[in-house]
């Protein structure tokens, strides 16, 4: 029997703002593609705001190529009031009520963060139809779309996921896929970054951001299908010193400031699971690969998985950095004590910059990235190479 075409998943890490890195990689895509070409990722999972994207590029894949444009020129538009309250008024309100709830005890049991993200519910609202997932799915444009929420009572990392009526659940340590119609309110979950933005009720439990406790963020696209997988991760320092003798860096010797800590954290919750991930699935490969010829992998639970990654190539911390000015006066006065606005806590900044100008710098870095691995990617989807 001939074998099986292969399943292309399509991973879409979180990472707020950085999420916009992930659509200059899909436009570069898109430009490799023929004209008319079918949407190449039957599968599409998404968490935090790669979420967001994950959810508008199913919804657009009886025409792909349409889809990446409007996803782009939704970024491109972008500006931190359509994602959360910039207002005076509003980071006032929402600082004072975190303090005084969070921190005093005072007011009501309510959901309460440092930012208030309200706009982007409305923005969200306007800016998709999610029946195009549906029709997606009928027309076998679609076999399957994800997204990941983390609920703060079960402690799970829950993949909602909307597809083809056979694919089943499934349930891991820590870790469950449930079918659903997705809906606004997933996407709103899956990118609530904790104390930064406030988590939100799905039935009867509260979530937040799905990259919290995913600790195998590739897992639920082989779930749901797919046997080979392109990561579009957003980690941003890929020129940090690699490990060695401690004694042969620089220190500065000045205390961390508090948003320096943060991007760590952050990069922590974003990131390193991604990686973590990547290396173990490597790993599996190796020992697929090992076994003698009369044993059968995929019986083992050990079938190889094809895996393509697309990464930054410059730090985005550094090109957030650039890109400070652009916050409005009250952000920027918000984010200034913690140190976010300095270059060495650029790295919380690198994920609340909501900004046209450095979201469209990080797609454009996205599309370069892309067509820097053209070969690559045209091998990887079946695609001609194009000279």
């Amino acid at each position: 029997m001939p074998a099986a075409a292969p399943i292309t998943g399509l991973i879409l890490s979180g990472g707020g703002a950085r999420a916009a890195y992930q659509v200059g990689v899909l436009a570069g895509i898109a430009d490799l593609l023929p004209p008319g070409a079918a949407n190449p990722f039957p599968v599409i999972v998404g968490t935090s705001a790669g979420a967001i994207n994950a959810v508008t590029l199913a919804s657009g894949a009886m025409q792909f190529p349409d889809a990446i444009r409007r996803l782009t020129a939704f970024w491109q538009g972008f500006r931190s009031d359509l994602v959360l309250r910039s207002d005076w008024p509003g980071v006032i309100r929402q600082a004072s009520r975190f303090v005084g709830h969070s921190l005093l005890g005072l007011g009501s049991q309510v959901p309460v963060a440092l930012l208030d993200s309200s706009p982007l519910r409305k923005l969200l609202n306007q800016h998709l139809d999610l029946r195009g997932i549906g029709h997606a799915i009928e027309q076998q444009q679609l076999r399957a779309v994800a997204v990941t929420a983390f609920g703060y009572e079960s402690g799970q990392a829950v993949t909602f996921y909307q597809g083809k009526g056979a694919i089943a659940p499934w349930l891991r340590h820590r870790r469950i896929g449930l079918p659903t119609q997705l809906s606004v309110e997933h996407l709103l979950a899956s990118s609530a970054i904790p104390l930064l933005f406030a988590p939100i009720k799905l039935g009867h439990e509260y979530y937040g951001d799905g990259a919290v406790r995913q600790s195998a963020p590739i897992s639920p696209a082989l779930h749901l299908g797919a046997s080979r997988v392109l990561v579009v991760g957003v980690s941003g320092n890929p020129h940090s010193p690699s490990p060695g003798d401690p004694r042969e860096r620089i220190f500065s010797g000045q205390q961390p400031s508090l948003a320096q800590i943060g991007g760590h954290l952050l990069n922590s919750t974003f990131i390193d699971s991604l990686e973590d991930d990547l290396e173990l699935l490597q790993r599996l490969n190796h020992l697929s690969r090992l076994l003698p010829s009369d044993v059968q992998p995929r019986h083992l639970g050990l079938a190889p998985v094809e895996v393509l990654v697309v990464a930054p190539s410059q730090p985005l911390d550094e090109i957030a950095a650039r890109h400070r000015r652009e916050l409005p006066a009250a952000l920027r006065l918000f984010l200034r004590g913690p140190g976010a606005t300095k270059t060495s806590g650029a790295g919380v900044l690198s994920y609340l910059l909501f900004e046209a100008g450095y979201c469209s710098e990080l797609i454009e870095l996205g599309r370069r990235d892309a067509l820097a691995k053209r070969d690559q990617l045209c091998r990887f989807l079946g695609l001609p190479l194009v000279a």
